[in-house]
């Protein structure tokens, strides 16, 4: 039998296998617990991925009209949809959406100086100071400046 510490694969189908025979007591509960926590989590970090990628586009369209272009408005609409698509799919992120935006607004600010060019202090230190509505960084029709 595969162990999930030296063929992770091999054990996820053969638990899988397991449990669809009701052999509970053969199952490694201690390694099933764990990848099913890690499951929950890993919906988190998608969200807030997405909200960096997301958050850095707003805070590049505001603070660098000049380069506006297609392709960011597309990766805006884009990120809004499948972070739409992923609190349907996944209804218990909706309350951890405001914590996972004051997480993710630290790394996008760092996202856009990267992509702008421009210093840290042209933005604003925390997501309460963009003036932003948490609501307005998933609605369609926002794009601040």
């Amino acid at each position: 039998m595969s162990t999930y510490e030296t063929d992770f694969y091999g054990w996820t189908q053969e638990t899988a296998e397991l449990l669809k025979q009701g052999r509970f007591s053969e199952v490694d509960m201690e390694a099933l617990i764990e990848e099913v926590e890690d499951m929950g989590t890993n919906k988190i970090g998608q969200l807030e991925n997405r909200l960096i990628v997301l958050i850095a586009h707003l805070l590049k369209w505001q603070y660098q009209p000049e380069h506006r272009s297609n392709s960011w408005r597309a990766t805006i609409e884009d990120q809004r949809i499948r972070i739409h698509r992923l609190i349907m799919k996944n209804p218990s992120l909706k309350p951890r959406f405001i914590e996972s935006i004051l997480e993710a607004y630290p790394i996008a600010v760092l996202r856009a100086v990267q992509e702008t060019n421009l210093a840290k202090s042209t933005f604003p230190a925390s997501f309460e100071r963009t003036g932003w509505r948490i609501e307005q960084v998933l609605d369609e029709g926002f794009y601040p400046g």
